[in-house]
This record gives structure tokens, sequence and C-alpha cells, in this order.
């Protein structure tokens, strides 16, 4: 039951913005009083960003010459970000050898297109490991329960037929995308206020495409910000919710890894840890 984690992804903050390192702190905090092991990351290399960003962004993040409201400007967020991707890679690799894996890692990724930062992110952490996975295996499904689209992971991923994109996110919130399926990414979006019943139909109906596509390994950006009294979703997931996408990915047989992304309400970690004691 080992986690991916270094605590130098708690030394940058923004203050009284939601993406905080207290909620990766607390749950860490939580994992341990529970008898969680950690596995300490490196920082992924510049070869390893160029599978799926721009070189112009990568030297954008890298002089802190980049603007996005969301996203803040902080002094060193490249070496931040460089190891928030290495802590993805460290989670696919150990998959591979241990069968399941996760990042309790930040900052987020899935909102980072091949050539621009966003909501949060500013490499997309979770492309990265799965373009190098690519290189070991030949079809990998990634499965997004983020209450956001991840936009920037359909963007790099969209047209590529090693890779099955599935999201499941609300409507009518950031960033605006993600209404119909296209190509290999397909959107399930999922009204505000819905609640646990109403997304596993729709999260079962997902795996239906899963399981057609028949991957060879799953990636799984785990977002926890559409369980119930998130302040930056309507959504009302359950912890039990967790529990089901757990279980339902674990019963694959198959390597898997998940990534951390959003989840920001006072119950965030709890929701994690009822998601890997099914996970693992």
């Amino acid at each position: 039951m080992k986690v991916i984690f270094s605590s130098h992804c708690l030394e940058f903050v923004s203050p009284g913005h939601p993406e905080s390192p207290e909620r990766v702190k607390k749950t860490h905090d939580l994992l341990q009083r529970e008898g969680y092991e950690f596995i300490e990351p490196q920082p992924c290399s510049e070869d390893d960003l160029l599978l799926v960003h721009a070189p112009a962004l990568i030297e954008s993040v890298k002089t802190n010459d980049f603007f996005d409201w969301d996203s803040p400007n902080h002094p060193h967020i490249y070496e931040y970000a460089t190891l928030s991707a290495g802590g993805a890679l460290l989670a696919m690799t150990h998959s591979l050898s241990e069968g399941r894996s996760f990042s309790l890692m930040r900052p987020p990724g899935h909102h980072a297109t091949r050539t621009s930062v966003g909501g949060f992110c500013y490499f997309n952490n979770i492309a990265v490991a799965v373009s190098r996975a690519l290189q070991q295996v030949d079809r990998v499904a990634i499965l997004d329960f983020d209450c956001h689209h991840g936009n920037g992971t359909q963007d790099i991923f969209l047209g590529d037929e090693r890779v099955l994109y599935v999201s499941w996110h609300q409507t009518h919130i950031y960033p605006g995308t993600g209404y119909e399926h296209q190509g290999n990414c397909l959107s399930y979006p999922v009204t505000p206020g819905d609640d646990h019943e109403s997304f596993m139909a729709l999260f079962l109906e997902g795996l239906e495409k899963v399981n057609d596509f028949d991957p060879h390994m799953i990636a799984l950006s785990a977002g926890f910000d559409a369980y119930i009294g998130d302040p930056l979703s309507m959504l009302r997931l359950e912890k039990r919710t967790y529990e089901e996408i757990a279980k339902a990915v674990k019963a694959y047989g198959i390597p898997s890894f998940a990534v951390l992304e959003g989840g920001y309400g006072p119950e965030f970690s709890q929701c994690v840890l009822q998601f890997l004691r099914e996970y693992f």
C-alpha cells in the first residue's frame, strides 16, 4: 500500500487559492496514520514533457513567463510541476510491477494542453505518464472522474487510437468543454445536483466503452471535487461513489495507476482514503 508523495509539493502556496498545500498535507497525514507507506518521486525530464507539450510552453513555465488567472506564477513552479509529473511517472512504472499505484502530488495536471497552462495545471501529469506507458503497452484507457472536464488531456490525445479518454464531469462550469464525444475522447456530462445513483449509471455506461477498447493499462485522473459539499462543484457524490469506482477499476485485473487532480472540500482526505481502501 505505497503512495507516491514528496513533502516538497507542499512548499508553494497562493493565499486564498483552493488548490492549497493543506488539502494534500491533511491527506498525507491521514494516510500515514492508516499505515500507508510513501515513495519519493523525482522530477520528470524535459524529454518527458516534450512527449506531450510544445517547447514554448515548457520554456514559459521554466522562465515564469506566463499568465493565467487560475494558475499562479509561483517562483520555482517549474520544479514543483516537474516533480508532480515525476510522481505520475513513478506511479505508472510502479503499477507495472505492483498492479496499482496512486500519486498524491500537486499541482494537478489535466487542464494543461499541449500549448497552455490552465485551471491550476502547468504540465499534464497523467498525459506524460501515459505517453511513457505507451512505449511498453499497446492501449491505455484514461478514466477522469474529476468534476471538471480534462480539456488538456483531450487536447493531447484526441485522434490517438492507442488511447481511450473517458471523462465524467459537471456541466456549465470550467472549462466549458466536454459536452459530446469526439473520436477516442468520450464525455459523460453530469447535471448539477446529480447524486451517487445518477453518476454511477453514467460511469457504468462509460465502462462499457472501456470494455470494448480492451486496454492493457488504466490511468485515473482522480479528482474528488464532485463530492457533496465541495466548493467548486454542485454535484452530490458520496464516499461510496469512490469506493465503487475503485472496485470497478480493480476488477479489470490489469495495471492501473491514479494521479490526483481536484478535491477541495473538508472531507477530501476521507474521500481519498475510502477510494484507496478499495483500490489497493
